[in-house]
């Protein structure tokens, strides 16, 4: 039985499907190729468009300050910006590092003396009787600790110069991003109209309204979580300065970590509170635990004032975002986990107060939210 001749719509049809099939194609093997070559810097990439969407206000007076100078402005930022990531950052990668090798140096030597406990010490609850014994062994027999500790200890100081390294390269690339924001400052407006036009054609005309939660949300991530690590390090740092604690760069920088990334800084505290009254004047020890303890909880004053402040979403909302990103994505997903979550909250309440024709809730409008 002979099959009838295809008509002129389907051959038509045929035609077209295949002419999509082939676009389609093209443009996802061209979309992956250039994913695949942006790849080794993405991660430099989105910071600088995170820095320059949390900045651009600074910008913006910076600029006003400046008679209307933009890329004068965007110098002076970057410059800003580089100065207070180098400056700190290599003090504390050079004490972390120095500290290091030399615990390296006096185990490969065998040249490493540990000082006596302070009699304070046995009186401490719990543990006291025996870490003072311990130290004491060890102070009085150095060799027989090390034959004993001395593998653990020097893997210990390797990891340490490794992580020293890591810490570097981590440093140099937020350079980088720094550098890269203050290209994206000079060019906002056209990263601004893009962004709404993308979130045009994916929500059917809410592309100004979801570019300005996404604007939001970064800022208030960036106040509510790296601007609150950055003070409570920043004021740890100034105690542990004083009070003459060891390595207080790199206690200061685990604190900053720890906030960062959500673990409460009074877990360190409390072990160097305990270690300060070892060394320092019972007076001047005291003084530093109170200060630390506040310090340890200032977070749970500064998180609700900053976080959430400017955005129209529900601080629970954010945070479990920034959390969730952070774990998925690490630092960087603290800004990616709370954006995805904060669009994707925005449309499913659009979506369930307006399938009936229902009036959306008063917080949907994007009225409250700052403009750029």
């Amino acid at each position: 039985m002979i099959s009838p001749a295809p008509t002129v719509d389907e051959r038509r049809f045929t035609h077209n499907m295949m002419t999509s099939f082939i676009q389609i194609a093209t443009l996802v093997a061209l979309v992956a190729l250039c994913v695949r070559i942006i790849d080794p810097f993405a991660g430099i990439i989105v910071w600088g468009i995170i820095l320059s969407v949390a900045i651009y206000p600074l910008y913006l007076r910076f600029t006003a300050l400046l008679g209307g100078r933009p890329r004068t402005s965007a110098t002076l930022i970057t410059l800003i910006g580089v100065a207070l990531l180098l400056v700190p950052g290599w003090f504390v990668v050079e004490s972390t590092l120095g500290t290091a090798q030399a615990i390296h140096a006096d185990l490969e030597d065998g040249d490493i003396s540990i000082p006596p406990p302070n009699e304070s010490v046995r009186g401490w609850p719990l543990v006291g009787e025996r870490l003072y014994t311990a130290w004491s062994a060890a102070s009085s027999n150095i060799q027989g600790t090390l034959a004993e500790h001395g593998p653990r200890v020097r893997a210990a100081a390797e990891r340490l110069l490794h992580a020293a390294g890591a810490l570097l390269s981590g440093l140099l690339h937020f350079v980088a991003s720094v550098i890269i924001a203050g290209f994206f400052l000079l060019f906002a407006d056209k990263g601004r109209a893009t962004s709404v036009a993308l979130c045009d054609r994916i929500s059917g005309g809410q592309g100004e309204r979801l570019t300005q939660l996404m604007i939001a949300t970064i800022r208030s991530v960036t106040n509510g979580v790296l601007g609150v690590a950055v003070i409570q390090a920043a004021l740890a740092g100034v105690g542990f300065y004083l009070v003459g604690l060891p390595a207080a760069g790199l206690f200061t920088l685990v604190i900053l970590v720890l906030a960062i990334v959500q673990v409460p800084a009074i877990i360190v505290m409390l072990p160097l509170i305990v270690w300060v009254y070892s060394f320092a004047p019972a007076g001047a020890a005291t003084v530093f635990a109170i200060y630390a303890v506040l310090v340890g909880l200032s977070d749970n004053v500064l998180k609700p004032l900053l976080l959430g402040r400017g955005v129209d979403l529900p601080v629970l909302v954010v945070l479990i975002g920034a959390i969730g990103g952070m774990i998925q994505f690490g630092v960087i997903g603290l800004f990616i986990g709370a954006v995805i979550l904060g669009l994707g909250y925005q449309v499913i309440t659009d979506w369930i107060w307006n399938r009936e024709g229902l009036a959306a809730p008063v917080s949907a409008p994007a009225a409250g939210l700052p403009a750029t």
